[in-house]
């Protein structure tokens, strides 16, 4: 069966689908938030097929969230180093975290969790905000078309 492709359309959780609607791009993605920047390291760690690998960052290296660069260490080997626009999906990954962390887990279950590098605690949990800074609920969020 073909898989739909959402190029044309307006919504733009969508056509971000299209790109990151896996999961595996979005755990190599974490990975790569976590310093993971070698073929084999992504594989060991996620335990995903080197074929599917390959297709995986393949596309995340066509779409600019990824960019492949000569090994640090100086070997013939490449690493995959996010862009900026692989960063920035650093926040779909923290929501994502913090509603499995919410839902998923049983009271006293362990969990990974997210801590501030610097202080060492726990990421304040994301909210919507308004322009003038008010928590906004689904109910006053709606959907419009815009150009951008």
């Amino acid at each position: 069966m073909k898989r739909t492709r959402f190029e044309e359309t307006f919504c733009p959780v969508a056509r971000s689908l299209n790109i990151i609607g896996d999961w595996w791009s979005l755990l190599i993605v974490r990975d790569a938030l976590a310093g993971v920047t070698r073929f084999g390291e992504f594989q060991k760690n996620l335990g995903i097929a080197k074929n599917m690998l390959t297709a995986r960052l393949k596309l995340l290296v066509d779409e600019g969230i990824l960019r492949t660069q000569p090994a640090s260490d100086g070997s013939a080997w490449q690493e995959y180093v996010l862009t900026e626009k692989g960063r920035s999906l650093q926040t779909v990954l923290v929501a994502l975290s913090q509603w499995g962390q919410e839902w998923l887990f049983d009271k006293g279950e362990p969990a990974s969790v997210l801590v501030d590098n610097h202080t060492h605690r726990p990421l304040q949990k994301l909210a919507l905000r308004a322009a003038d800074g008010r928590e906004l609920q689904p109910q006053d969020v709606k959907l419009r078309i815009a150009n951008t």
